[in-house]
């Protein structure tokens, strides 16, 4: 795939599946607005992409999420691909103290925060026919454990958020998808405070829920997001691709 000249925001591109989708399209000559709240990590990532625009921000926001697309455009002078990435999980149970607390706080980084910053990004990649990408989860099509409401119910959110602006979108030629990976190995179980043992034993409990027994790499993710950007995919919108290496379809 090949986008030279084109302009991409990813958020939560200070590692994980974030930081391997702005490398793959800095290495496909994309320009890339790499978007985070470690400046550390997101300077790591920035030598591999290639002299991004680098954005400290929190999606969750207001202000931030508006510097987000005025940073870029000021920038680059448009936006081509949307990549909404930032997430996070928190461990609850409905019965539990926190729940509410935590529902609110998932919400607002994996749902509130997908809609606004699209919507201040939709006018400008309008202009340009170019297309968003929603990170999501095998979560909002499967309950895998009993802790984890607020995170089902947010990325079961984003998907039909997915589907409902591309519709809405399509007629300016605009295509909006999803991409819902199972188990990718990433920081995301340390970041829920789990110790480095403690999330070793999750992945290879993971890896075991998997019809073909593995666990993903980011950069299969990442791929796979350059492909629904790429005019191969130029048929493509309201579209949920799973990439979970047969965790949906597991039997016994």
């Amino acid at each position: 795939m090949n986008f030279t000249g084109k302009v991409v925001i990813v958020t939560g591109s200070s590692s994980g599946i974030g930081a391997a989708i702005a490398i793959k399209f800095a290495e496909q000559g994309a320009k890339v607005a790499i978007v985070g709240r470690n400046k550390n990590k997101l300077n790591d990532v920035a030598k591999k992409c290639n002299n991004p625009l680098v954005i400290v921000a929190d999606v969750t926001k207001e202000d931030d999420v508006k510097k987000i697309i005025n940073e870029t455009v000021k920038q680059f002078g448009k936006i081509d691909i949307l990549v909404n990435n930032a997430g996070m999980g928190i461990e609850t149970g409905i019965t539990r103290e926190n729940a509410l607390e935590a529902y609110n706080t998932v919400m607002a980084t994996n749902l509130h925060s997908v809609i606004h910053l699209t919507h201040l990004a939709v006018p400008y990649i309008i202009k340009t026919k170019g297309n968003i990408i929603n990170i999501s989860s095998i979560a909002s099509l499967s309950v895998a454990f009993k802790a984890g409401f607020p995170y089902f119910v947010s990325k079961a959110g984003l998907d039909h958020f997915t589907r409902s602006i591309a519709s809405e979108l399509a007629v300016s030629g605009v295509r909006v998808n999803s991409v819902n990976p199972g188990p990718v190995k990433t920081d995301i179980v340390e970041n829920m405070g789990k110790t480095k043992q403690e999330s070793e034993a999750a992945w290879d409990m993971m890896k075991g829920m998997t019809a073909l027994k593995r666990v993903s790499d980011s950069e299969e993710i990442a791929d796979l997001v350059s492909f629904l950007a790429s005019d191969l995919a130029r048929g493509i919108t309201g579209s949920i691709f799973v990439s979970d290496n047969g965790t949906l379809v597991k039997s016994e």
